[in-house]
């Protein structure tokens, strides 16, 4: 890194160190951007409506619950915090206790008799019994993974710098806040975008490897079954609403080494005050939950084993009279102390075989293990 890059890095970091509500992310195609709150403290929200009609970075949870809230950063600060006195002077003051975070995961560390991939046979067993059931259509399956520190010293301001370098086609964002600790992602899925009455979403589901660096060109039965649920999902949600999206057939995307398929839903919103109502509706997408919605959610929340706290919610700028950009929280990591915890998940239909899911799942947490050494 430059002199330059060496010094926002240091800013950034020391913002995580004295507790700091901020956000820094980068939209595909854009310069990165930055959102600190240093007024009062982030807004804690516990259910998606109260987002309607709100301004700031959101991060969202897969579930909200008093542990996890829906924290809303009101920035008064939008530029990097360099170069001018007002801006230096709010990195040295402040706590640097440690946050909420740091003790809702120390019972990460309990050890297990059982290896992850014993454990997660044995989960994908109990998810795999009902679909062949036919009790749910779709279900999503994750894991978490805990990864002792190893240097001292570990930079997330550079983990984010090294990620936009090598995750071009991705949203990258590192945020922090006293409420949810530090957060760290890269994530190819949109669940809503737009401005001046014209919105967009995505479904985005099945995944293969790159081949030879480029995209696939063969998908198997599996994969587009499993993002035409998605597609099934989104379009019936919307309808619902008396909105008649255009959609575009699917297609391959890139995301890191890996690809999915991808069609998008464009359509008007002519009223964009109740934008926490449609997010309702839209979250959690059965590209992190299942078929049918409310049923698998449950299901999920009691058999799948560990707390997804905000992996699989969604996050992002959300300003309703100017531009949105929120995406799905896949491909991220809480930043610990002492330890990094990863998150990733896999769809699960009857015909699918745990070894395969297995392996997808050890794919998609390449995705952050090759930040760790920033």
């Amino acid at each position: 890194m430059t002199p330059d890059e060496l010094r926002v890095c240091n800013a950034i970091d020391t913002l995580i160190r004295k507790n700091r509500s901020f956000a820094l992310w980068r939209i595909p195609g854009e310069a990165p951007r930055f959102a600190m709150q240093t007024s009062g403290s982030a807004r804690l929200l516990y259910n998606i409506e109260e987002l309607d009609e709100q301004s700031g970075f959101v991060i969202a949870p897969f579930h909200v619950s008093q542990q996890h809230p829906i924290v809303l950063i009101r920035p008064d600060i939008q530029e990097l915090p360099l170069g001018e006195e007002t801006t230096v002077s709010c990195l040295w003051d402040g706590s640097s206790m440690p946050t909420e975070q740091e003790f809702h995961h120390r019972e990460t560390f309990v050890s297990s008799r059982k290896t992850p991939k014993e454990d997660y046979s044995r989960r994908f067993n109990a998810f795999i019994e009902p679909l062949r059931r036919k009790q749910f259509e779709k279900l999503v399956l994750s894991r978490s993974q805990t990864i002792p520190a190893g240097k001292a010293g570990f930079s997330p301001a550079a983990a984010f710098h090294k990620a936009t370098g090598r995750y071009k086609y991705s949203y990258v964002y590192l945020c922090h806040t006293p409420a949810t600790g530090t957060w760290l992602g890269c994530t190819p899925e949109i669940i809503l975008s737009g401005k001046n009455g014209e919105w967009h979403t995505v479904a985005l589901a099945g995944t293969q490897p790159l081949q030879n660096g480029e995209l696939p060109t063969e998908w198997d039965d599996k994969n587009r079954e499993e993002q035409e649920y998605v597609s099934f999902y989104i379009r019936k949600q919307l309808q619902a609403l008396g909105i008649k999206p255009a959609e575009t057939a699917p297609v391959p995307v890139r995301a890191g080494e890996l690809s999915h398929l991808k069609s998008d839903f464009r359509f008007p919103l002519p009223d964009n005050k109740k934008l926490g109502d449609l997010l309702k509706r839209l979250h959690p997408t059965p590209a992190v939950c299942g078929l049918p919605k409310e049923e698998t959610y449950h299901f999920i929340r009691e058999n799948e084993g560990h707390d997804r706290s905000y992996y699989s919610g969604f996050i992002g700028w959300l300003a309703p009279e100017e531009k949105s950009d929120l995406y799905v929280n896949l491909r991220c990591m809480n930043i610990l102390p002492d330890a990094f915890v990863l998150y990733a998940g896999g769809g699960i239909l009857a015909s699918s075989e745990a070894e395969s899911e297995w392996l997808e799942t050890e794919a998609k947490m390449q995705t952050m293990m090759r930040l760790l050494d920033a």
